[in-house]
This record gives structure tokens, sequence and C-alpha cells, in this order.
């Protein structure tokens, strides 16, 4: 086939993909397989090919990212059950004051949503936020959107949180460099969408504590006590990423044999590293709460039970890369957009994008927007992390009322479809653009 058809498969394939998604409701999972299935066959692989790349696709993809998902999701389980969201947002609070309550609750959102997924670390969060709109008087979403933006900003931008692991496995990039970067990219963005914007958009809509909503006043109420301490989980949550940040950085800077870097690149691994936070946080946590080891494993297997659909989502989305690469498509894509003057940062955010508004889904934004990209990039001098970056950027604004996280906000929050377009929609898009614009600078020096 020659490049203007193979590229035009690529087209219609994706456009399958977002019929399968939006308009027959099916499973993303099965959908991701179906549209693999089909582009194989179509480009006239030898059946038996298709069906040897896609367990390739499948295995190549989960042997790592299974095994990071599901003790990241334990990791953050322990936290939460714990009282440690709790305990970071009111110590934020205490330190910072109500006049600049924003801020703790933007600081407290980026931390909680390193080790929690975004919906939970919410749900956690949100009576504080009511709390503080109580007392001020002021409209919950001065005190919301930080809160919201701190939390979209690391689920996005940091691991060890499922969305940027997914993709930098498909893409081959460094998860010490992700990490580094997306803190880099991140804070900027978390500022522009949550206090400047909370507090612009807080003074146009007052918007009250919803009367339908059960506070949960446990939050609130709980006492110092009861909450693990504020340096524990610090502690607790910053480790991991310093082992694995330690690990890029000996590998940059030591010889291959030193010592110190065989050393820091074994503990450092995001499955060692991982393993060692989640044994740190059963003996610590478990033993302040008073857990028995049946209870342990009890919180342990709830936590697994959120990752499943993640887990298999991620595996599709590198089954369709990899029948991209064999079909020969993603090489022709790639030599096609080089010729092009278009930052290959830029065209990653699109992709996801255009995924994004179309099918609503964060998950399925970045498993796309990954696969069609990862061939493309293959011999690139383009920072892979940052690639990764520009993906979860795409993936994060334009969020809609395809979205569930919109309908999240638009409850929590009691406010109408066309307030949760101009206050959550726009947050989110704040964070995808500064996100990407972030990216690019970086792209212009490492």
């Amino acid at each position: 086939m020659s490049t203007t058809s193979l590229i035009l498969l690529l087209l219609v394939t994706v456009a399958i993909l977002l019929f399968l998604v939006m308009k027959v409701k099916l499973h993303a999972f099965i959908s991701l397989l179906i549209v693999s299935l089909f582009m194989g066959i179509m480009t006239k692989m030898p059946l038996g090919d298709i069906i040897n790349s896609m367990v390739s696709g499948m295995g190549g993809t989960l042997g790592f990212l299974a095994t990071v998902i599901g003790l990241g999701a334990m990791f953050g389980k322990m936290l939460e059950i714990s009282g440690g969201a709790e305990k970071l947002a009111r110590t934020f609070l205490k330190s910072f004051g109500e006049d600049k309550a924003p801020w703790a609750m933007l600081i407290a959102g980026f931390l909680v949503s390193i080790p929690v997924f975004f919906d939970v670390g919410f749900i956690i969060l949100v009576p504080l936020v009511y709390a503080l709109a109580k007392s001020s008087k002021k409209s919950v979403l001065i005190y919301g959107i930080p809160l919201l933006a701190g939390l979209a900003v690391t689920h996005a931008f940091v691991p060890p949180t499922p969305g940027p692991i997914m993709v930098a496995e498909l893409v081959g990039a460094d998860l010490g460099k992700v990490i580094l970067y997306g803190i880099i990219c991140g804070i900027p963005a978390a500022i522009v969408a949550g206090p400047i914007w909370g507090n612009h958009i807080g003074g146009k809509i007052m918007a009250e504590v919803p009367e339908y909503m059960d506070i949960d006043n446990n939050v609130i109420d709980a006492k110092e006590h009861e909450l693990p301490g504020f340096g524990t989980i610090m502690f607790l949550i910053i480790f991991p990423i310093l082992l694995i940040l330690l690990n890029t950085a000996t590998t940059a800077a030591l010889p291959e044999g030193n010592t110190m870097r065989t050393i820091f690149s074994f503990i450092g691994h995001p499955i060692v590293a991982l393993i060692i936070a989640c044994l740190l946080s059963f003996i610590i946590l478990g033993r302040f709460k008073g857990l028995t080891m049946d209870e342990i494993q009890s919180v342990s297997n709830a936590a697994l039970n959120s990752t499943g659909i993640i887990i298999l989502v991620t595996g599709a989305g590198g089954v369709f890369k990899q029948v991209l690469v064999d079909s020969g498509i993603g090489d022709a894509v790639g030599k096609s957009f080089a010729t092009l003057s278009l930052s290959p940062l830029i065209l990653a955010f699109i992709i996801a994008v255009v995924v994004r508004i179309s099918a609503g889904s964060a998950t399925v934004s970045m498993a796309t927007a990954a696969a069609i990209v990862a061939p493309i990039i293959e011999g690139s001098t383009v920072e892979p992390a940052l690639i990764v970056i520009a993906i979860a950027a795409g993936a994060t604004a334009f969020s809609h009322v395809n979205d569930s996280g919109f309908w999240l906000v638009n409850r929590y929050f009691g406010i109408s479809t066309k307030d949760t377009l101009r206050s959550w929609t726009v947050m989110e898009t704040l964070i995808g653009i500064v996100g990407l614009i972030m990216a690019l600078i970086l792209s212009l020096i490492v």
C-alpha cells in the first residue's frame, strides 16, 4: 500500500475506534482490540502475524506496567485509609491560614494525587472545601478549583499514577525523567489553573455547598491523634519518587559497572521502589491504624479491584501500537511527518486532544495518542519524556459532558452544566495548554 493509503487507513481506524466507544458504547478494551484486528487485515498482514503482534503488544506492555500500577494502587490505598490525605490538607491549611487556603488546597491536591487516584483524592478532601466555603461565605470554586487543579496535574503528569506510566512505557520514556519534567511542567500549570483561575471564576460564580450532599464530618472533625504524622506521610510519598530519580541521575552521571550506579539502578527501579514503599506503608500505616495482616490484605485486594480496567485498556493500547508498527503504518506516518515542520510534541498534543474531545476518556486518549506517536518518534531527537507530558496535557484539556470527571464536579459543587463548562472545562484546558508550553520550552533545553 502507498504511504497515502496507509495514512488514510490510520484515520479511518481511529474514526472506527471513536464510533465504537462513543456511539456503540463498546468498552475501550474490546474496541482497541477490534480496530487492531481491522488494521492488520486491511494492511494484508498474514492472519497468524496479526495474532502474534497482538499477543506481543499486550505482553510487552503489561509485563512492566501491570506490576507498577498494581503496586502503586496498593500504596495509594494505604495512604487513603490511614487518613494521610486529610493530614496533608489540614497541615497546609493550618500553615497557610484561611486567606491563602486556595494555595493550601492546591499543594494538598498536588501531593495527594501522586499516590491516590484523582476521583478518590477529590472525594476525600472535598469536605474540607465545603468547610472553608461555609466559614468564609465565599464560592466553593475558590477552594475547589485549586484542589482539582492540584489533583489533575499530578494525576496526568507525575508517575506512579497510571496515565503517565502507561504513556512512558508505550513511547519508551525513562520514568525518572517523566517524574522530573512532569513536576517542572505541572507546577506552573497547577498555579495558573488553580488559585489564579479559581479566584477569578469563584468571583463570577457563587457556588454554595449543595444541600443534597451528605458531608463526611469525620474528615473535618477527626482529632489529630487519629491521623498519621505529617512528616510520615510526606516521607512515604516522596521516598519512592526520590529512589526513581536517583536511579535516573546515577545512570546519567556514573559509568556502567560503577557500584553506586548498580545499587541505585536496582533499588531505584520503579518496581523495586514501589515494593519498598508498599512494605513501608503496610508496616508504618498498618501499625498506626492497628490493622492485622488479614485487614492489610483486604485493603490490598480492594486497591487491585480498581486497577483491572486501567491495566486492560493500557494493554490494548500496546496491542494497537504493535500492530501499527508491524503493519508498516507507523513507519509510513513517521516518514510523512518527518517532512513537516510540525513538532512531535504538538502532534502528540493534537492527537490526544482530538480523542479526548471525541471519546471523553483520558485513558483512551492517552493510549491512542501514545500508540500512534510511538512509531513516529523513533529516531527523533525529541526527549520521549516530554512526549509523555505533551500527550498527558492533550488528554487533560477540553473535558466536557462526555467525561465522568465533568459530572463528578458538577454534582459535588452543585453547579449548572454551563457553569461546569466555565469553571472545570476551562481549568482542565489551562492545565493542558500550560503543560504543553512548558514541554516545548524544556525541549529547547534538554
